[in-house]
């Protein structure tokens, strides 16, 4: 296990230290948390790791919805990047200088549950009304088309939204109240929906055209808004609605958000929507090179590099972010054969000067991890702009 940071800035040679990591902080701050129903105390912590996050409120609340994303989404990397993707989205309508986060504390397990069910029609719903005299019909996902057979139901009328999820953006009301002050819910979409027409039956697929993705996306995002607002501690909070297009279930990179929209306080109408145009990209690959060969040829170049000069690697791959066809970070994962703490530093620093050499003129954020069978052993981030990367080498 590693059990120490090693922390240095490195431009022509790597220096290691035992340095902390450079917070930025002031004084912590107690405050009382205001609710339309309660008040409790909370703390603001003194340190913020960087102005591209958002402070948390202590005690940490686990969202009212805890654990319904892992067993909703395809991948782990789709989680990853939904929930800290509406975090980065967020940051349009909710400054990190401003608000903030806390899970979401209004959508429970159960309300969540119920919105992503199929809407009940004909004899299922009668069924569901005699099994329980209190149900209520809120699925927003299309009921099973009524005739033809499962496979052609389900062709016709497959399940659009896989999972929703709630943030929460707390502002300060005066020198010593902290309120509600914007909330953001994702709403994730199927790309592919899969299904089995029996228990042990083979997994069955149904492709979803981006523009239907988009388009009942929009129309489920409307009904939200709308409900939303009947809730009462909702209704006159800023909401922010952003779609999430997650990846099939074989992808090697995370889906992407494909629109976003502001709905003012006080009202539940969406009067449009601002279209984002992300994508994740992998290198090396086919797709790769077809859509960003000078990409894909910067990385292939530097691919060989690593190759010539350390041989016990099984592999160097990335994963590149892109808005409007223009590339923003470039994550590189390299594997390594562990010989010797020796050979882990000689290595990053032929790294270190590689990164500089291929992307350090780039306004790219950057993040290369080093690793062995025995974990992480060392990371280096360049971040756009600078003249010298960070480095971590972790001790074991």
């Amino acid at each position: 296990m590693k059990k120490a940071l090693i922390l240095a800035a490195a431009a022509s040679m790597l220096m290691l230290s035992a340095c902390a990591p450079n917070f930025k902080g002031e004084e912590e701050q107690e405050m009382v948390q205001k609710t339309n129903k309660s008040k409790e105390k909370a703390i603001i912590p003194k340190y913020n790791i960087s102005d591209s996050y958002y402070k948390m409120v202590i005690p940490f609340k686990a969202g009212k919805a805890r654990g319904l994303t892992t067993d909703r989404l395809n991948t782990r990397l789709d989680i990853d990047e939904f929930e800290t993707g509406m975090m980065r989205l967020a940051q349009d309508s909710f400054s990190t200088k401003d608000y903030l986060f806390q899970e979401g504390q209004y959508l429970d397990e159960d309300t969540i549950t119920n919105w992503l069910a199929r809407k009940k029609t004909g004899n299922d719903l009668k069924k569901a009304e005699k099994k329980d005299k209190n149900f209520k019909n809120l699925g927003l996902n299309p009921p099973l088309s009524g005739s033809g057979s499962q496979e052609k139901q389900n062709e016709e009328s497959p399940v659009y939204l896989a999972h929703m999820l709630e943030h929460d953006y707390l502002v300060r009301k005066d020198k010593d109240t902290i309120e509600l002050g914007g909330v953001v819910i994702g709403l994730a979409l199927n790309s592919v929906y899969y299904y089995r027409e029996n228990v042990g039956d083979p997994q069955k697929e149904v492709n979803i055209s981006d523009k239907k993705i988009k388009a009942e996306g929009e129309k489920i995002a409307q009904e939200v808004a709308k409900r939303i607002r009947n809730m009462d501690d909702l209704k006159n909070i800023p909401l922010t609605i952003v779609l999430y297009k997650q990846a099939p279930k074989s992808s090697i990179v995370p889906g992407n958000f494909i629109a976003k929209t502001d709905v003012k306080a006080g009202t539940s109408e969406i009067t449009g929507w601002d279209n984002i145009n992300e994508e994740y990209t992998f290198f090396p690959s086919t797709d790769g090179t077809t859509k960003h060969p000078d990409d894909a040829e910067l990385f292939k170049r530097f691919k060989n590099k690593v190759e010539t000069y350390f041989p016990n690697y099984t592999g160097v791959v990335g994963t590149a972010l892109y808005k409007d066809d223009q590339m923003q970070e470039m994550k590189i994962n390299i594997p390594m054969q562990f010989y010797g703490k020796s050979e882990v530093i000689a290595f990053t620093q032929f790294l270190t000067g590689e990164v500089m050499d291929y992307y350090g003129k780039s306004e790219l954020n950057v993040e290369i991890n080093i690793t062995s069978s025995d974990g992480q052993e060392a990371l280096i981030l360049k971040k756009p702009g600078a003249k010298e990367p960070t480095v971590h080498i972790y001790d074991s």
